[in-house]
């Protein structure tokens, strides 16, 4: 039986976007790639809310954001972490011997512009990485606020992860001052797992030209440089597969859905599980940086998480237990890509009869 998912990823996928990854290979070479890379990189510019050039990667989010901190930090980056994707960055830069601080918060809480000013303050740092959206403990950061201290720092290169936001709930990518702005396709966007994206501004093209060891697949330096001479092509082979799915889910997005409502039905998941949440448990992280795509709920009852999940399992359903040391102490419910208001009522009444809340 396959279970529907209310996961932080992957997704459902709809069958019609099933079906486009199925669709015969071009040359990775030819004019119709081009013509689809272009296609994609305008509707994602959108997404994004930039006019700035999008590069496309067939990894993870994680390896754009490995790429961002290695391609751009000439001295020292600093990492904003508000859980265990942060952590993740630094330990991408450590491991890249790319020298860095972490800057951890208590999960549950937000990085606020007043820790930002504090530590761009002290002139150590050329290079700072956030996460807009944490999937391990649902925080959703103030970018409004951030992006106007980081502003403050010209020479600071401003990176962002979004890749379980994007395409789910308003990036300003360009009015928040975000150079490298980081995706993946298997969250808010609604595709399989397999490809990145991120947007690449003046700033970070200009300050990757002065890093050395940039490596090699994820240097985005020469991705940026390569698409501009080969008219959006790679230097490596992308996932083709990807790419067909991608351009139709994006036209379907922007055209179909419409950008707008597609913030406003994440919107009207998240208040109907956050609702439910607030009855029957309470919401883990401060209520005032909520994320709009997924709800982490505090396990007040001390419920069975994998009992219950394996119940849910039965009847053609699965959530998320708690990240990390969260797990047990913590559930979590997606409310991205194509879920609907229907679908988590329906999966909301299943929970309440295998609890008997």
């Amino acid at each position: 039986m396959h279970k529907k998912l209310f996961i932080p990823g992957p997704v459902e996928v709809a069958p019609d976007v099933l079906e486009k990854m199925a669709t015969p290979m071009i040359g990775h070479r030819s004019k119709d790639a081009s013509r689809i890379q272009r296609s994609i990189s305008d509707n994602l510019r959108k997404i994004f809310g930039t006019e700035e050039e999008i590069l496309l990667s067939t990894t993870s989010g994680s390896g754009l954001m490995e790429g961002a901190v290695r391609s751009c930090t000439a001295k020292r980056a600093a990492i904003f972490s508000v859980g265990a994707f942060g952590n993740r960055w630094y330990e991408m830069a450590t491991s890249n011997n790319v020298p860095a601080d972490k800057f951890e918060v208590e999960w549950g809480t937000p990085t606020t512009p007043e820790q930002v000013d504090e530590v761009l303050s002290t002139g150590k740092y050329d290079l700072i990485t956030v996460t807009h959206n944490e999937t391990s403990t649902g925080i959703m950061n103030p970018l409004d606020e951030i992006g106007k201290v980081v502003k403050k720092y010209p020479d600071v290169v401003f990176c962002l992860d979004t890749v379980s936001s994007a395409a789910g709930t308003e990036l300003k990518v360009d009015e928040w001052g975000v150079d490298i702005c980081i995706t993946s396709t298997q969250k808010a966007i609604g595709l399989p797992p397999g490809m990145s994206a991120c947007t690449f501004s003046k700033k970070a093209i200009e300050r990757a030209k002065q890093v050395p060891n940039r490596g090699l697949y994820l240097d985005l330096l020469s991705l940026y440089n390569y698409i501009q001479k080969k008219d959006y092509q790679y230097p490596s082979t992308p996932s083709l597969s990807h790419m067909f799915a991608l351009e139709y889910q994006l036209d379907k997005i922007m055209n179909k859905e419409g950008l707008e409502n597609r913030f406003k039905r994440h919107i009207e998941g998240a208040e109907i599980v956050r609702a439910w949440a607030r009855k029957n448990f309470e919401i883990f992280p401060d209520e005032r940086y909520m994320s709009n795509t997924l709800t982490n709920i505090k396990n007040t009852r001390e419920i069975d998480v994998a009992a219950l999940n394996k119940a849910l399992g039965e009847r053609g359903y699965q959530i998320s237990n708690g990240y990390g040391k969260l797990k047990d102490k913590t559930f979590r419910i997606a409310h991205m890509a194509e879920t609907t208001p229907e679908e988590l009522k329906e999966l909301l009444n299943t929970i309440d009869e295998i609890l008997g809340l």
